[in-house]
Protein backbone atom coordinates (compact mmCIF):
# COMPACT_ATOMS: atom_id res chain seq x y z
CA UNK A 1 0.00 0.00 0.00
CA UNK A 2 2.92 2.36 0.65
CA UNK A 3 3.97 1.88 -3.00
CA UNK A 4 0.54 3.08 -4.07
CA UNK A 5 0.73 6.17 -1.87
CA UNK A 6 4.17 7.06 -3.24
CA UNK A 7 2.90 6.71 -6.80
CA UNK A 8 -0.11 8.89 -6.00
CA UNK A 9 2.29 11.51 -4.64
CA UNK A 10 4.32 11.34 -7.87
CA UNK A 11 1.13 11.83 -9.90
CA UNK A 12 0.21 14.84 -7.77
CA UNK A 13 3.65 16.40 -8.25
CA UNK A 14 3.47 15.95 -12.03
CA UNK A 15 0.00 17.49 -12.20
CA UNK A 16 0.85 20.41 -9.90
CA UNK A 17 4.09 21.14 -11.76
CA UNK A 18 2.29 21.12 -15.10
CA UNK A 19 -0.54 23.27 -13.77
CA UNK A 20 1.97 25.81 -12.47
CA UNK A 21 3.46 26.06 -15.97
CA UNK A 22 0.02 26.43 -17.52
CA UNK A 23 -1.03 29.21 -15.16
CA UNK A 24 2.28 31.03 -15.51
CA UNK A 25 2.05 30.80 -19.28
CA UNK A 26 -1.50 32.16 -19.22
CA UNK A 27 -0.28 35.25 -17.40
CA UNK A 28 2.98 35.89 -19.19
CA UNK A 29 2.60 34.57 -22.73
CA UNK A 30 0.62 36.63 -25.24
CA UNK A 31 -1.84 35.32 -27.82
CA UNK A 32 -0.84 32.32 -29.90
CA UNK A 33 2.27 31.47 -27.85
CA UNK A 34 0.00 30.37 -25.02
CA UNK A 35 -1.16 27.24 -26.86
CA UNK A 36 2.41 26.04 -27.38
CA UNK A 37 3.25 26.05 -23.67
CA UNK A 38 -0.18 24.64 -22.89
CA UNK A 39 0.45 21.67 -25.18
CA UNK A 40 3.96 21.12 -23.82
CA UNK A 41 2.91 21.24 -20.17
CA UNK A 42 -0.16 19.07 -20.69
CA UNK A 43 1.71 16.49 -22.76
CA UNK A 44 4.38 16.33 -20.07
CA UNK A 45 1.66 15.72 -17.48
CA UNK A 46 0.01 13.00 -19.55
CA UNK A 47 3.26 11.14 -20.22
CA UNK A 48 4.68 11.52 -16.69
CA UNK A 49 1.52 10.23 -15.04
CA UNK A 50 1.24 7.34 -17.49
CA UNK A 51 4.87 6.35 -16.84
CA UNK A 52 4.13 6.06 -13.13
CA UNK A 53 0.81 4.26 -13.55
CA UNK A 54 2.32 1.83 -16.08
CA UNK A 55 5.15 0.96 -13.69
CA UNK A 56 2.76 0.58 -10.78
CA UNK A 57 0.39 -1.63 -12.74
CA UNK A 58 3.12 -3.87 -14.12
CA UNK A 59 4.99 -4.44 -10.86
CA UNK A 60 2.44 -4.46 -8.05
CA UNK A 61 -0.43 -6.35 -9.70
CA UNK A 62 -3.10 -4.01 -8.46
CA UNK A 63 -6.58 -5.42 -8.05
CA UNK A 64 -8.69 -4.69 -11.11
CA UNK A 65 -11.12 -2.29 -9.37
CA UNK A 66 -8.20 -0.28 -7.96
CA UNK A 67 -6.42 -0.12 -11.33
CA UNK A 68 -9.56 0.96 -13.17
CA UNK A 69 -10.38 3.55 -10.52
CA UNK A 70 -6.89 5.04 -10.80
CA UNK A 71 -7.19 5.15 -14.60
CA UNK A 72 -10.59 6.82 -14.40
CA UNK A 73 -9.56 9.39 -11.79
CA UNK A 74 -6.34 10.48 -13.48
CA UNK A 75 -8.17 10.72 -16.82
CA UNK A 76 -10.74 13.04 -15.23
CA UNK A 77 -7.87 15.14 -13.86
CA UNK A 78 -6.29 15.32 -17.32
CA UNK A 79 -9.54 16.29 -19.01
CA UNK A 80 -10.27 19.04 -16.50
CA UNK A 81 -6.77 20.55 -16.50
CA UNK A 82 -5.69 20.30 -20.14
CA UNK A 83 -8.02 23.10 -21.27
CA UNK A 84 -7.66 23.38 -25.08
CA UNK A 85 -4.61 21.09 -25.29
CA UNK A 86 -4.97 17.87 -27.28
CA UNK A 87 -1.57 16.30 -26.41
CA UNK A 88 -1.82 14.40 -29.68
CA UNK A 89 0.16 15.10 -32.88
CA UNK A 90 -2.62 13.65 -35.02
CA UNK A 91 -4.89 16.46 -33.84
CA UNK A 92 -2.28 18.99 -34.99
CA UNK A 93 -2.20 17.38 -38.44
CA UNK A 94 -6.01 17.40 -38.54
CA UNK A 95 -5.99 21.14 -37.94
CA UNK A 96 -3.79 21.56 -41.02
CA UNK A 97 -6.13 19.44 -43.13
CA UNK A 98 -9.09 21.49 -41.95
CA UNK A 99 -7.28 24.72 -42.74
CA UNK A 100 -7.42 26.00 -39.18
CA UNK A 101 -3.64 25.87 -38.69
CA UNK A 102 -0.55 26.35 -40.82
CA UNK A 103 1.95 23.58 -41.49
CA UNK A 104 4.66 25.50 -39.62
CA UNK A 105 2.49 25.96 -36.52
CA UNK A 106 1.54 22.27 -36.53
CA UNK A 107 5.16 21.15 -36.84
CA UNK A 108 6.21 23.39 -33.94
CA UNK A 109 3.35 22.00 -31.86
CA UNK A 110 4.29 18.40 -32.68
CA UNK A 111 7.95 19.05 -31.88
CA UNK A 112 6.98 20.48 -28.50
CA UNK A 113 4.75 17.49 -27.78
CA UNK A 114 7.52 15.01 -28.52
CA UNK A 115 9.96 17.14 -26.54
CA UNK A 116 7.56 17.00 -23.60
CA UNK A 117 7.39 13.22 -24.00
CA UNK A 118 11.18 13.00 -23.71
CA UNK A 119 11.11 15.38 -20.72
CA UNK A 120 8.59 13.06 -19.07
CA UNK A 121 11.02 10.15 -19.52
CA UNK A 122 13.74 12.15 -17.80
CA UNK A 123 11.37 13.22 -15.03
CA UNK A 124 10.21 9.65 -14.42
CA UNK A 125 13.76 8.28 -14.31
CA UNK A 126 14.81 11.07 -11.93
CA UNK A 127 11.95 10.28 -9.56
CA UNK A 128 12.55 6.53 -9.73
CA UNK A 129 16.25 7.01 -9.01
CA UNK A 130 15.33 8.47 -5.61
CA UNK A 131 14.13 5.03 -4.49
CA UNK A 132 11.04 6.37 -2.76
CA UNK A 133 9.25 3.03 -2.92
CA UNK A 134 10.09 -0.65 -3.36
CA UNK A 135 8.66 -0.45 -6.87
CA UNK A 136 11.09 2.33 -7.78
CA UNK A 137 14.04 0.51 -6.20
CA UNK A 138 13.34 -2.69 -8.13
CA UNK A 139 12.90 -0.78 -11.36
CA UNK A 140 16.20 1.02 -10.80
CA UNK A 141 17.97 -2.33 -10.38
CA UNK A 142 16.83 -3.28 -13.87
CA UNK A 143 18.19 -0.04 -15.26
CA UNK A 144 14.67 1.37 -15.77
CA UNK A 145 14.17 -1.13 -18.57
CA UNK A 146 10.73 -1.97 -19.83
CA UNK A 147 9.83 -5.10 -21.71
CA UNK A 148 7.61 -6.09 -24.62
CA UNK A 149 4.34 -4.15 -24.19
CA UNK A 150 2.45 -6.18 -26.81
CA UNK A 151 0.29 -9.07 -25.68
CA UNK A 152 -0.73 -9.99 -29.20
CA UNK A 153 0.67 -9.99 -32.71
CA UNK A 154 1.71 -6.80 -34.49
CA UNK A 155 -1.49 -6.80 -36.56
CA UNK A 156 -3.69 -7.47 -33.52
CA UNK A 157 -2.06 -4.64 -31.58
CA UNK A 158 -2.37 -2.23 -34.52
CA UNK A 159 -6.04 -3.17 -34.90
CA UNK A 160 -6.66 -2.45 -31.22
CA UNK A 161 -4.96 0.94 -31.47
CA UNK A 162 -6.98 1.73 -34.61
CA UNK A 163 -10.30 0.83 -33.00
CA UNK A 164 -9.46 2.72 -29.81
CA UNK A 165 -8.56 5.85 -31.77
CA UNK A 166 -11.70 5.49 -33.90
CA UNK A 167 -13.91 5.15 -30.80
CA UNK A 168 -12.32 8.09 -28.99
CA UNK A 169 -12.58 10.28 -32.09
CA UNK A 170 -16.24 9.36 -32.51
CA UNK A 171 -16.92 10.19 -28.87
CA UNK A 172 -15.02 13.49 -29.09
CA UNK A 173 -17.08 14.57 -32.09
CA UNK A 174 -20.36 13.86 -30.31
CA UNK A 175 -19.57 14.73 -26.68
CA UNK A 176 -21.07 18.21 -27.15
CA UNK A 177 -24.50 16.57 -27.05
CA UNK A 178 -23.93 15.57 -23.42
CA UNK A 179 -24.46 17.90 -20.48
CA UNK A 180 -21.24 19.83 -19.87
CA UNK A 181 -21.02 18.69 -16.24
CA UNK A 182 -21.00 15.03 -17.29
CA UNK A 183 -18.62 15.22 -20.25
CA UNK A 184 -15.35 14.65 -18.38
CA UNK A 185 -16.72 11.71 -16.38
CA UNK A 186 -18.28 10.02 -19.41
CA UNK A 187 -15.20 10.50 -21.57
CA UNK A 188 -12.98 9.20 -18.75
CA UNK A 189 -15.27 6.18 -18.38
CA UNK A 190 -14.94 5.46 -22.10
CA UNK A 191 -11.13 5.68 -22.00
CA UNK A 192 -11.05 3.45 -18.91
CA UNK A 193 -13.21 0.88 -20.70
CA UNK A 194 -10.91 0.95 -23.74
CA UNK A 195 -7.83 0.50 -21.54
CA UNK A 196 -9.52 -2.46 -19.85
CA UNK A 197 -10.56 -4.03 -23.16
CA UNK A 198 -7.39 -3.49 -25.18
CA UNK A 199 -4.67 -2.98 -22.60
CA UNK A 200 -3.55 -6.60 -22.57
CA UNK A 201 -2.99 -6.60 -26.35
CA UNK A 202 -1.38 -3.25 -27.13
CA UNK A 203 -1.55 -1.22 -23.92
CA UNK A 204 -4.43 0.79 -25.45
CA UNK A 205 -2.35 3.96 -25.85
CA UNK A 206 -3.91 5.36 -29.08
CA UNK A 207 -1.72 8.45 -28.93
CA UNK A 208 1.56 8.59 -30.93
CA UNK A 209 3.45 10.92 -28.59
CA UNK A 210 2.36 9.01 -25.46
CA UNK A 211 3.43 5.74 -27.09
CA UNK A 212 6.77 7.30 -28.06
CA UNK A 213 7.36 8.25 -24.43
CA UNK A 214 6.26 5.08 -22.63
CA UNK A 215 6.40 2.22 -25.16
CA UNK A 216 9.12 2.92 -27.71
CA UNK A 217 11.99 2.49 -25.19
CA UNK A 218 10.76 -1.04 -24.46
CA UNK A 219 12.45 -4.15 -25.80
CA UNK A 220 10.68 -6.87 -27.74
CA UNK A 221 10.08 -5.20 -31.10
CA UNK A 222 11.80 -2.92 -33.55
CA UNK A 223 11.27 0.81 -33.84
CA UNK A 224 9.45 0.36 -37.16
CA UNK A 225 7.10 -2.23 -35.65
CA UNK A 226 6.21 0.16 -32.84
CA UNK A 227 5.64 2.90 -35.43
CA UNK A 228 3.25 0.59 -37.29
CA UNK A 229 1.28 -0.21 -34.15
CA UNK A 230 1.30 3.08 -32.27
CA UNK A 231 1.51 5.66 -35.07
CA UNK A 232 -0.13 4.17 -38.15
CA UNK A 233 -2.90 2.43 -36.19
CA UNK A 234 -4.22 5.54 -34.40
CA UNK A 235 -3.74 7.70 -37.51
CA UNK A 236 -5.88 5.33 -39.60
CA UNK A 237 -8.48 5.13 -36.83
CA UNK A 238 -8.90 8.88 -36.70
CA UNK A 239 -8.85 9.16 -40.50
CA UNK A 240 -11.62 6.58 -40.83
CA UNK A 241 -13.81 8.42 -38.35
CA UNK A 242 -13.21 11.79 -40.02
CA UNK A 243 -14.01 10.31 -43.41
CA UNK A 244 -17.18 8.74 -42.07
CA UNK A 245 -18.21 12.03 -40.49
CA UNK A 246 -17.67 13.94 -43.73
CA UNK A 247 -19.70 11.34 -45.62
CA UNK A 248 -22.57 11.72 -43.14
CA UNK A 249 -22.51 15.50 -43.55
CA UNK A 250 -22.57 15.25 -47.34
Amino acid sequence: MSDLFVSLAVLAVAVLLSEAVRRTAARLCPGAYWIYLLEAASTFQLCSCTHELKLLGETTRLELPVALTLTFCITVVHLTTFREATCNPIAALESVCRGSSSVKAALVLIALQFGAGVAAQVFAASVWSLGLSDVHVRHQRFGFRCFDPLGGTILEAAAVELMCAFTVQAAAMNIHRVDEKLRAALFAALITALVFAGGSISGAVFNPVLAFSIQFPCSGHTYLEYCFVYWLGPALGKEQRLGQSQAELS
